[in-house]
Protein backbone atom coordinates (compact mmCIF):
# COMPACT_ATOMS: atom_id res chain seq x y z
CA UNK A 1 0.00 0.00 0.00
CA UNK A 2 3.02 2.41 1.01
CA UNK A 3 4.37 2.10 -2.76
CA UNK A 4 0.87 2.84 -4.75
CA UNK A 5 1.19 6.33 -3.65
CA UNK A 6 3.98 6.35 -5.55
CA UNK A 7 2.66 5.39 -8.88
CA UNK A 8 2.33 9.19 -10.41
CA UNK A 9 6.01 9.26 -9.52
CA UNK A 10 7.11 5.39 -11.08
CA UNK A 11 5.45 6.42 -13.95
CA UNK A 12 7.43 9.78 -14.78
CA UNK A 13 10.34 7.56 -13.79
CA UNK A 14 8.93 5.24 -16.76
CA UNK A 15 8.31 8.10 -19.33
CA UNK A 16 11.82 9.95 -18.47
CA UNK A 17 13.76 6.47 -19.01
CA UNK A 18 12.07 6.30 -22.32
CA UNK A 19 12.96 9.96 -23.34
CA UNK A 20 16.09 11.18 -21.49
CA UNK A 21 19.04 10.60 -24.06
CA UNK A 22 22.30 12.53 -24.39
CA UNK A 23 24.11 10.81 -21.94
CA UNK A 24 24.60 11.82 -17.86
CA UNK A 25 24.55 15.63 -19.09
CA UNK A 26 21.48 15.45 -21.24
CA UNK A 27 19.73 13.30 -18.48
CA UNK A 28 20.16 16.56 -16.20
CA UNK A 29 18.32 18.59 -18.64
CA UNK A 30 15.44 16.22 -18.33
CA UNK A 31 15.85 15.74 -14.70
CA UNK A 32 15.33 19.57 -14.06
CA UNK A 33 12.06 19.50 -16.70
CA UNK A 34 10.40 16.61 -15.46
CA UNK A 35 11.39 16.39 -11.10
CA UNK A 36 12.04 19.75 -10.62
CA UNK A 37 9.46 21.78 -12.51
CA UNK A 38 6.67 19.48 -13.59
CA UNK A 39 6.41 17.27 -10.24
CA UNK A 40 8.43 19.31 -7.82
CA UNK A 41 9.99 16.47 -6.42
CA UNK A 42 12.94 18.33 -5.02
CA UNK A 43 14.50 21.84 -5.87
CA UNK A 44 17.22 22.73 -8.15
CA UNK A 45 19.66 23.53 -5.48
CA UNK A 46 18.63 19.41 -3.90
CA UNK A 47 19.14 18.24 -7.48
CA UNK A 48 22.87 19.85 -7.90
CA UNK A 49 23.89 18.51 -4.51
CA UNK A 50 22.89 15.19 -5.43
CA UNK A 51 24.51 15.20 -8.82
CA UNK A 52 27.73 16.61 -7.26
CA UNK A 53 27.53 13.63 -4.74
CA UNK A 54 27.18 11.08 -7.65
CA UNK A 55 29.91 12.73 -9.58
CA UNK A 56 32.53 11.48 -6.69
CA UNK A 57 31.50 7.87 -6.99
CA UNK A 58 32.17 5.79 -9.08
CA UNK A 59 29.58 3.82 -11.70
CA UNK A 60 26.81 5.71 -13.21
CA UNK A 61 26.18 9.49 -12.43
CA UNK A 62 22.80 9.88 -13.58
CA UNK A 63 21.13 6.53 -12.26
CA UNK A 64 22.89 7.53 -9.13
CA UNK A 65 20.99 10.70 -9.10
CA UNK A 66 17.92 9.70 -10.09
CA UNK A 67 17.63 7.08 -7.54
CA UNK A 68 18.53 9.45 -4.75
CA UNK A 69 15.32 10.96 -6.54
CA UNK A 70 13.19 8.16 -5.19
CA UNK A 71 15.50 7.85 -1.97
CA UNK A 72 14.00 10.82 -0.83
CA UNK A 73 10.68 10.28 -1.56
CA UNK A 74 10.45 6.38 -0.80
CA UNK A 75 13.55 5.38 0.78
CA UNK A 76 15.55 2.33 -0.12
CA UNK A 77 12.50 0.02 -1.87
CA UNK A 78 11.27 2.81 -3.87
CA UNK A 79 15.10 3.69 -5.14
CA UNK A 80 15.71 0.11 -5.97
CA UNK A 81 12.08 0.00 -8.15
CA UNK A 82 13.00 3.40 -9.65
CA UNK A 83 16.41 2.03 -10.75
CA UNK A 84 14.84 -1.28 -12.32
CA UNK A 85 12.16 1.22 -14.14
CA UNK A 86 15.05 3.46 -15.63
CA UNK A 87 17.21 0.62 -16.81
CA UNK A 88 15.31 -1.57 -18.20
CA UNK A 89 14.23 -0.34 -21.57
CA UNK A 90 17.76 0.49 -22.33
CA UNK A 91 19.14 -2.49 -21.70
CA UNK A 92 16.30 -4.44 -22.91
CA UNK A 93 17.34 -3.21 -26.30
CA UNK A 94 21.06 -3.26 -25.87
CA UNK A 95 20.20 -6.87 -25.17
CA UNK A 96 18.07 -7.30 -28.28
CA UNK A 97 20.61 -5.57 -30.47
CA UNK A 98 23.13 -7.99 -29.57
CA UNK A 99 21.26 -10.76 -30.82
CA UNK A 100 20.29 -8.99 -33.91
CA UNK A 101 23.93 -8.40 -34.89
CA UNK A 102 25.38 -11.82 -33.99
CA UNK A 103 23.10 -13.68 -36.04
CA UNK A 104 22.49 -11.21 -39.04
CA UNK A 105 26.49 -10.66 -38.75
CA UNK A 106 26.65 -6.60 -38.71
CA UNK A 107 29.60 -4.85 -38.23
CA UNK A 108 30.72 -1.28 -37.50
CA UNK A 109 29.54 1.12 -40.11
CA UNK A 110 27.18 -1.31 -40.88
CA UNK A 111 24.07 -1.10 -38.46
CA UNK A 112 22.23 2.03 -40.45
CA UNK A 113 21.60 -0.19 -43.78
CA UNK A 114 19.46 -3.02 -41.19
CA UNK A 115 18.32 -0.37 -37.90
CA UNK A 116 16.19 2.97 -38.06
CA UNK A 117 19.00 4.89 -36.94
CA UNK A 118 17.53 8.03 -39.15
CA UNK A 119 15.05 8.30 -36.28
CA UNK A 120 17.69 9.39 -34.19
CA UNK A 121 19.03 12.26 -36.78
CA UNK A 122 17.88 15.33 -34.25
CA UNK A 123 18.14 13.45 -31.03
CA UNK A 124 22.28 14.39 -30.80
CA UNK A 125 21.39 18.07 -31.14
CA UNK A 126 18.89 18.36 -28.96
CA UNK A 127 20.60 16.48 -26.16
CA UNK A 128 22.87 19.54 -26.28
CA UNK A 129 19.95 21.90 -26.10
CA UNK A 130 19.14 19.92 -23.06
CA UNK A 131 22.57 20.05 -21.68
CA UNK A 132 22.73 23.73 -21.84
CA UNK A 133 18.89 23.96 -20.56
CA UNK A 134 20.70 22.61 -17.19
CA UNK A 135 23.21 24.55 -16.91
CA UNK A 136 20.74 27.70 -17.36
CA UNK A 137 18.43 26.58 -14.93
CA UNK A 138 20.99 25.33 -12.48
CA UNK A 139 23.61 28.43 -13.09
CA UNK A 140 20.68 30.92 -11.39
CA UNK A 141 20.43 29.00 -8.21
CA UNK A 142 24.29 28.33 -8.11
CA UNK A 143 26.01 31.28 -8.98
CA UNK A 144 25.12 34.22 -6.82
CA UNK A 145 28.90 35.70 -6.03
CA UNK A 146 31.96 36.54 -7.55
CA UNK A 147 33.85 33.71 -6.56
CA UNK A 148 31.45 30.80 -7.56
CA UNK A 149 31.49 32.49 -11.07
CA UNK A 150 35.13 32.75 -11.03
CA UNK A 151 34.86 28.78 -10.32
CA UNK A 152 32.57 27.86 -12.89
CA UNK A 153 34.49 29.71 -15.09
CA UNK A 154 37.77 27.86 -14.09
CA UNK A 155 35.97 24.69 -14.17
CA UNK A 156 34.93 24.68 -17.70
CA UNK A 157 38.04 25.73 -19.11
CA UNK A 158 39.72 22.66 -17.16
CA UNK A 159 37.21 20.54 -18.46
CA UNK A 160 37.58 21.50 -21.75
CA UNK A 161 41.04 21.25 -21.86
CA UNK A 162 42.38 18.61 -19.65
CA UNK A 163 41.35 15.51 -21.53
CA UNK A 164 40.91 12.65 -17.54
CA UNK A 165 38.50 11.32 -16.38
CA UNK A 166 40.08 12.35 -13.29
CA UNK A 167 39.69 15.60 -13.90
CA UNK A 168 36.17 15.76 -12.47
CA UNK A 169 36.99 14.77 -8.60
CA UNK A 170 40.47 16.81 -8.62
CA UNK A 171 38.09 20.07 -10.06
CA UNK A 172 35.53 19.30 -6.66
CA UNK A 173 37.94 18.46 -4.38
CA UNK A 174 39.99 22.31 -5.47
CA UNK A 175 36.19 23.93 -5.33
CA UNK A 176 35.46 23.00 -2.22
CA UNK A 177 38.30 24.04 -0.66
CA UNK A 178 38.55 27.06 -2.66
CA UNK A 179 34.76 27.97 -1.29
CA UNK A 180 35.70 27.63 2.40
CA UNK A 181 38.12 30.64 2.29
CA UNK A 182 34.55 32.29 3.20
CA UNK A 183 33.25 31.98 6.68
CA UNK A 184 30.03 33.56 5.90
CA UNK A 185 27.56 30.76 5.98
CA UNK A 186 27.02 28.73 9.02
CA UNK A 187 25.21 25.29 8.45
CA UNK A 188 22.18 24.17 10.69
CA UNK A 189 23.09 21.82 13.42
CA UNK A 190 19.98 20.98 14.55
CA UNK A 191 19.71 17.64 12.06
CA UNK A 192 18.87 14.27 13.36
CA UNK A 193 21.73 12.43 12.34
CA UNK A 194 21.36 9.58 9.72
CA UNK A 195 21.57 5.87 10.52
CA UNK A 196 24.34 4.22 8.44
CA UNK A 197 23.77 1.13 7.62
CA UNK A 198 27.11 -0.86 7.11
CA UNK A 199 25.26 -3.88 5.97
CA UNK A 200 25.77 -2.51 2.65
CA UNK A 201 29.48 -1.88 2.49
CA UNK A 202 30.01 -5.80 3.76
CA UNK A 203 27.63 -6.43 0.72
CA UNK A 204 30.01 -4.93 -1.50
CA UNK A 205 33.27 -6.01 -0.53
CA UNK A 206 31.83 -9.69 0.34
CA UNK A 207 30.55 -9.46 -3.42
CA UNK A 208 33.65 -8.52 -4.84
CA UNK A 209 36.18 -10.88 -2.91
CA UNK A 210 33.27 -13.87 -3.47
CA UNK A 211 33.17 -12.86 -7.33
CA UNK A 212 37.11 -12.69 -8.23
CA UNK A 213 37.25 -16.36 -6.21
CA UNK A 214 34.51 -18.03 -8.02
CA UNK A 215 35.45 -16.36 -11.34
CA UNK A 216 39.07 -17.83 -11.08
CA UNK A 217 37.92 -21.15 -9.99
CA UNK A 218 36.04 -21.55 -12.88
CA UNK A 219 38.84 -20.42 -14.99
CA UNK A 220 41.41 -22.88 -13.62
CA UNK A 221 38.73 -25.74 -13.25
CA UNK A 222 37.50 -25.17 -16.85
CA UNK A 223 33.80 -25.04 -15.51
CA UNK A 224 31.41 -26.58 -18.21
CA UNK A 225 29.51 -22.61 -18.24
CA UNK A 226 32.37 -21.00 -16.17
CA UNK A 227 31.98 -17.89 -18.61
CA UNK A 228 29.14 -16.42 -17.31
CA UNK A 229 30.78 -16.63 -13.88
CA UNK A 230 33.69 -14.60 -15.86
CA UNK A 231 31.39 -12.30 -16.93
CA UNK A 232 29.94 -11.61 -13.24
CA UNK A 233 33.12 -11.01 -11.86
CA UNK A 234 34.31 -8.58 -14.95
CA UNK A 235 31.53 -5.86 -14.80
CA UNK A 236 31.10 -5.96 -10.93
CA UNK A 237 34.59 -4.45 -11.05
CA UNK A 238 34.23 -2.76 -13.95
CA UNK A 239 31.30 -0.86 -12.07
CA UNK A 240 33.25 -0.60 -8.76
CA UNK A 241 35.80 1.18 -10.27
CA UNK A 242 35.14 2.95 -13.06
CA UNK A 243 34.65 7.14 -13.09
CA UNK A 244 34.06 9.36 -15.83
CA UNK A 245 30.96 7.78 -17.08
CA UNK A 246 29.87 5.06 -19.59
CA UNK A 247 32.78 6.36 -21.96
CA UNK A 248 35.37 5.09 -19.64
CA UNK A 249 33.93 1.98 -19.89
CA UNK A 250 34.88 1.47 -23.67
CA UNK A 251 38.84 0.88 -22.96
CA UNK A 252 38.02 -1.49 -20.27
CA UNK A 253 35.46 -3.64 -22.02
CA UNK A 254 38.28 -3.32 -24.82
CA UNK A 255 41.18 -4.82 -22.91
CA UNK A 256 39.14 -7.05 -21.00
CA UNK A 257 36.71 -8.93 -23.77
CA UNK A 258 38.78 -7.85 -27.59
CA UNK A 259 42.30 -7.85 -27.14
CA UNK A 260 43.21 -10.38 -24.77
CA UNK A 261 44.22 -13.13 -26.35
CA UNK A 262 43.23 -15.73 -24.06
CA UNK A 263 39.75 -14.29 -23.87
CA UNK A 264 38.57 -12.86 -26.72
CA UNK A 265 35.15 -13.02 -27.30
CA UNK A 266 33.78 -9.83 -29.29
CA UNK A 267 35.74 -8.32 -32.33
CA UNK A 268 36.42 -4.54 -32.43
CA UNK A 269 34.13 -4.11 -34.76
CA UNK A 270 30.94 -5.78 -32.66
CA UNK A 271 32.26 -3.58 -29.55
CA UNK A 272 32.24 -0.03 -31.62
CA UNK A 273 28.82 -1.12 -33.03
CA UNK A 274 27.03 -1.14 -29.79
CA UNK A 275 28.92 1.71 -28.63
CA UNK A 276 27.71 3.38 -31.52
CA UNK A 277 23.96 2.07 -31.10
CA UNK A 278 24.26 3.01 -27.54
CA UNK A 279 24.72 6.93 -28.27
CA UNK A 280 21.05 6.67 -29.63
CA UNK A 281 19.50 5.11 -27.24
CA UNK A 282 17.23 6.76 -24.04
CA UNK A 283 18.48 5.63 -20.54
CA UNK A 284 21.78 4.60 -18.92
CA UNK A 285 24.84 4.73 -21.21
CA UNK A 286 25.91 1.72 -19.34
CA UNK A 287 23.40 -0.31 -21.04
CA UNK A 288 25.96 -0.91 -23.40
CA UNK A 289 26.94 -3.61 -21.24
CA UNK A 290 23.77 -5.30 -21.63
CA UNK A 291 24.81 -5.73 -25.05
CA UNK A 292 28.39 -6.72 -24.53
CA UNK A 293 27.47 -9.04 -22.13
CA UNK A 294 24.93 -10.86 -24.66
CA UNK A 295 27.44 -10.87 -27.45
CA UNK A 296 30.35 -12.53 -25.27
CA UNK A 297 27.64 -15.22 -24.51
CA UNK A 298 26.27 -15.87 -27.91
CA UNK A 299 27.80 -18.60 -29.06
CA UNK A 300 26.18 -20.64 -26.81
CA UNK A 301 22.40 -20.19 -27.86
CA UNK A 302 19.37 -17.28 -27.24
CA UNK A 303 19.19 -18.60 -23.59
CA UNK A 304 22.54 -17.64 -22.64
CA UNK A 305 22.69 -14.92 -24.88
CA UNK A 306 19.88 -13.50 -22.59
CA UNK A 307 21.54 -14.73 -19.41
CA UNK A 308 24.51 -12.73 -20.35
CA UNK A 309 22.53 -9.73 -20.96
CA UNK A 310 21.03 -9.77 -17.61
CA UNK A 311 24.11 -11.20 -15.11
CA UNK A 312 26.57 -8.26 -16.91
CA UNK A 313 23.30 -5.46 -16.39
CA UNK A 314 22.80 -6.56 -12.81
CA UNK A 315 26.72 -7.01 -11.89
CA UNK A 316 27.50 -3.34 -13.38
CA UNK A 317 24.68 -1.54 -11.78
CA UNK A 318 25.47 -3.09 -8.25
CA UNK A 319 28.58 -2.25 -6.99
CA UNK A 320 27.26 1.71 -7.27
CA UNK A 321 24.40 0.79 -5.43
CA UNK A 322 25.74 -0.57 -3.16
CA UNK A 323 27.74 2.15 -2.30
CA UNK A 324 25.34 4.80 -2.62
CA UNK A 325 22.95 3.32 -0.02
CA UNK A 326 25.83 3.72 2.29
CA UNK A 327 27.65 6.33 1.54
CA UNK A 328 24.81 8.72 0.89
CA UNK A 329 23.82 8.68 5.27
CA UNK A 330 27.43 9.36 5.91
CA UNK A 331 27.83 12.13 3.46
CA UNK A 332 24.47 13.60 4.80
CA UNK A 333 25.83 13.69 7.71
CA UNK A 334 29.57 15.17 7.21
CA UNK A 335 27.46 17.88 5.41
CA UNK A 336 26.51 19.71 8.48
CA UNK A 337 29.88 20.22 9.29
CA UNK A 338 31.21 23.68 8.74
CA UNK A 339 34.00 22.63 6.08
CA UNK A 340 31.53 20.64 4.01
CA UNK A 341 28.73 23.06 4.59
CA UNK A 342 30.69 25.41 2.57
CA UNK A 343 32.89 23.20 0.02
CA UNK A 344 29.00 22.55 -1.02
CA UNK A 345 28.51 26.06 -2.45
CA UNK A 346 32.27 25.88 -4.49
CA UNK A 347 31.68 22.09 -5.70
CA UNK A 348 27.85 22.99 -7.17
CA UNK A 349 29.45 26.06 -8.66
CA UNK A 350 32.24 23.70 -10.08
CA UNK A 351 29.53 20.94 -11.31
CA UNK A 352 27.54 23.84 -13.78
CA UNK A 353 30.99 24.56 -14.92
CA UNK A 354 31.51 20.97 -15.94
CA UNK A 355 27.81 21.07 -17.25
CA UNK A 356 28.61 24.29 -19.86
CA UNK A 357 31.71 22.43 -21.14
CA UNK A 358 30.00 18.60 -21.61
CA UNK A 359 27.22 20.75 -23.51
CA UNK A 360 30.34 22.83 -25.35
CA UNK A 361 31.94 19.35 -26.13
CA UNK A 362 28.87 17.32 -27.27
CA UNK A 363 28.37 20.32 -29.93
CA UNK A 364 31.58 20.57 -30.89
CA UNK A 365 31.96 16.99 -31.96
CA UNK A 366 28.73 17.00 -33.95
CA UNK A 367 29.01 20.42 -35.93
CA UNK A 368 30.79 19.53 -38.10
CA UNK A 369 30.14 17.16 -41.32
CA UNK A 370 32.58 14.66 -42.82
CA UNK A 371 34.06 17.11 -44.89
CA UNK A 372 34.35 19.38 -41.99
CA UNK A 373 31.68 21.85 -43.06
CA UNK A 374 29.56 23.63 -40.28
CA UNK A 375 26.28 21.70 -40.20
CA UNK A 376 23.79 24.62 -39.17
CA UNK A 377 20.75 22.17 -38.95
CA UNK A 378 22.73 20.96 -35.83
CA UNK A 379 22.95 24.75 -34.54
CA UNK A 380 18.85 25.27 -35.25
CA UNK A 381 17.52 22.02 -33.41
CA UNK A 382 20.10 23.53 -30.32
CA UNK A 383 18.72 26.70 -29.95
CA UNK A 384 15.17 25.69 -30.40
CA UNK A 385 15.09 23.07 -28.31
CA UNK A 386 16.96 25.34 -25.81
CA UNK A 387 14.11 27.57 -26.18
CA UNK A 388 11.50 25.28 -26.00
CA UNK A 389 12.56 23.91 -22.46
CA UNK A 390 13.61 27.42 -21.33
CA UNK A 391 10.55 29.53 -22.42
CA UNK A 392 7.90 27.25 -22.83
CA UNK A 393 5.47 24.62 -20.57
CA UNK A 394 5.50 22.11 -23.31
CA UNK A 395 6.74 18.51 -21.55
CA UNK A 396 10.32 17.21 -22.17
CA UNK A 397 8.61 13.98 -23.39
CA UNK A 398 6.99 16.16 -26.64
CA UNK A 399 9.83 17.82 -27.47
CA UNK A 400 11.85 14.36 -27.55
CA UNK A 401 9.08 12.96 -29.34
CA UNK A 402 8.65 15.67 -31.81
CA UNK A 403 12.51 15.68 -33.23
CA UNK A 404 12.13 11.71 -33.21
CA UNK A 405 9.09 12.19 -35.86
CA UNK A 406 10.63 14.91 -38.27
CA UNK A 407 14.00 12.53 -38.28
CA UNK A 408 11.18 10.16 -39.49
CA UNK A 409 9.53 11.86 -41.87
CA UNK A 410 12.47 13.50 -43.33
CA UNK A 411 14.50 10.33 -44.31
Amino acid sequence: MMLLRHIPFLRAVFVYSFTAFGGPQGHMGMMVKTFVQKRKDLTEEELLEYNSFCQMLPGPSSTQTVMLIALKRGGIPLALITLLIWIFPASMIMGIFSYIIYHFHIGAGQASKYLPLHLFSYIQPMSVGFVFFAAARMMQTSIKFIATAAIMIGSLVATLFINSPWVFPIILVISGIVSNFSNNRIPDTRHKPKRIKWVHLWAFGLIFIAAGVVSELARTENWQNGRIFNLFENFYRFGAIVFGGGQALLPMMYYQFVSRSNSRLLTSGQLLTGYGLVQAMPGPVFSICSFVGGMAMSQYGGMWQATGAIVATVAVFLPSTLLLFFLFPVYENLKHHVIIFRALEGINAAIVGIIWASGIFLFRSMAFDEVLSFEWTNLIVVVITFCLLYYSKIPSPLIVLGWLLLGWSLH
